[in-house]
């Protein structure tokens, strides 16, 4: 919610909200804790709300901008348990801070959300899978993947882990197009060197 009106604005997150039924909300997020007292719903409407103000294209090119903006809020909160500082710090090849920092990722949103996470490798490239995920939840019928919110956060943990580069990452399975799973393909090599 806060990286949502850093990225919009106090006044244009506030119309969000009323717009989708979420004015409960307007100057009374739900506390930075561990509770599960954020509903998936809230996220879906969310994304939904962007994509019918700003338009499908505007409104998904926001909430990836948000999923970016969001990974150090993650980090700040989380690092520890990622093992930030070891995947930093660590002498060790980029690729493997990068599948570190994946599978840290991973099992932090298995374990302390209810988003269900995996994640499965192959000679070229990572499968970053979500077996429950909040911005499908009530989303049907849709023909393309709707999970920018999530390939932005995936997009900049990628970035941090490798120091700088730049990744494809492609969701080529989406819960909400009628898919079992939102699943995530992201090539090991970097776009550029």
């Amino acid at each position: 919610m806060l990286t949502l009106e850093e990225i919009l604005g106090k006044e244009a997150t506030n119309e969000l909200l009323t717009k989708g039924a979420l004015a409960y909300l307007i100057g009374s997020y739900p506390k930075d804790n561990l509770n599960k007292d954020f509903d998936f719903s809230v996220v879906s409407t969310l994304a939904l709300n962007l994509e019918e103000k700003y338009g499908v294209r505007g409104g998904r090119g926001f909430s990836q901008r948000i999923g970016r903006a969001a990974f150090p809020k993650f980090l700040k909160s989380f690092g520890a348990l990622v093992g930030a500082e070891a995947i930093k710090s660590q002498p060790i090849p980029f690729q493997s801070k990068v599948r570190k920092n994946l599978v840290s990722i991973a099992k932090i949103f298995s374990e302390m959300s209810d988003q269900l996470v995996t994640l499965d490798e192959s000679e070229f490239s990572y499968t970053y899978t979500i077996h429950r995920c909040s911005n499908c939840w009530g989303r049907a019928q849709e023909i393309r993947p709707v999970c920018y919110l999530q390939l932005g956060f995936i997009q900049e943990a990628l970035r941090w882990a490798s120091g700088g580069k730049e990744f494809r990452v492609h969701e080529s399975k989406c819960l909400a197009m009628g898919d079992n799973v939102c699943e995530f393909t992201i090539k090991k090599a970097p776009l550029s060197q």
